[in-house]
């Protein structure tokens, strides 16, 4: 282990969104579990399956109070950092910063969740549109705001698609930056890549996978329970549980958060030429192995 170059923090990345100066102050402990994407590729889900696999099925998981997205600007640091220092249990966060923006350990278990760039954009469109007033204010008129706020938008779903592709993640951050830089070390001992499609397809079989590579036991009585609690219908029936603050920041609470939990929605609202525009563009920015696995999970 001591021969690995490990990964190491570059740079700082600062908005209405993001503060990545948290990692630098943050403690590690040896057995953190962090869930990694670019966003809307399946976070909340994973923090749900790691969080069902932890606890064993307890329902009072809250993963709105206990696995937090330390580098989002709010709440400040200080309170996260104090949050995270007090919990005994064995925590799991998230992140949405690239890896050269944040500060790696490597005794933690990075969980990197990856899905089709057109998912995303679906499932972004319905989080922007439906953020609500006490959202806007939070990112926009809080202390400590870096560069420009973040507006409303009234285009419709394609547009958005148009503008969040040729602006690399407009309104929100770079998506090419953030896959490649996760793509770059997937061969790491303590970095498991997971899909959406492959959740979708087998979520029982990839959450043993995900227990044995956390190195946690699972209990064979209780684990269709634990398997029940991590599907779409559950967690649509227990969203104020899974959503940030409950779901106060979005019009309709938190079953708006938990969304629809599909893919290929684009396939009936896409032009075919956006559409092969952004695979090139994936073949571009991420090379034909990577861009293979965004597309559909399969690792080469």
């Amino acid at each position: 282990m001591s021969s690995i170059a490990w990964p190491k923090k570059t740079r700082e990345l600062e908005s209405n969104h993001f503060d990545s100066t948290v990692w630098n102050d943050y403690k590690f402990r040896d057995d953190d579990v962090i869930v990694a994407t670019y966003g809307k590729a399946g976070t909340t889900w994973t923090q749900q399956i790691v969080g069902q696999i932890l606890f064993n099925g307890d329902e009072s998981v809250d993963l709105g109070e206990m696995s937090p997205w330390l580098d989002l600007r709010v709440p400040p640091k200080d309170v996260k950092l104090g949050m995270m220092e007090a919990q005994t249990h064995r925590r799991f966060l998230k992140t949405h910063l690239p890896v050269d923006a944040l500060v790696f350990s490597p005794k933690a278990k990075y969980l990197y969740i990856g899905r089709d760039g057109r998912d995303v954009v679906w499932s972004l469109y319905n989080h922007h549109i439906n953020a609500n007033d006490a959202w806007y204010a939070a990112l926009n008129d809080t202390p400590g705001l870096v560069g420009p706020k973040i507006e409303r938008t009234s285009d419709d779903v394609v547009t958005y698609f148009r503008k969040w592709l040729d602006g690399d993640g407009y309104p929100f951050w770079s998506f090419w930056d953030n896959l490649r830089s996760w793509w770059t070390i997937r061969d790491l001992p303590n970095v498991k890549l997971v899909h959406f499609n492959n959740l979708k397809r087998d979520l029982g079989g990839e959450m043993r996978a995900i227990a044995q590579y956390l190195g946690a036991p699972i209990d064979e009585t209780n684990w269709p329970r634990v398997v029940e609690h991590c599907t779409f219908d559950y967690m649509k029936s227990h969203a104020a549980k899974s959503a940030p603050l409950g779901g106060s920041l979005w019009e309709g609470g938190a079953e708006t958060f938990i969304n629809k939990g599909v893919n290929g929605r684009w396939r009936d609202m896409l032009p075919a030429e956006d559409s092969r525009n952004y695979e090139a563009r994936a073949l571009k920015e991420l090379g034909p192995e990577c861009a293979h696995w965004l597309a559909t999970g399969e690792l080469p």
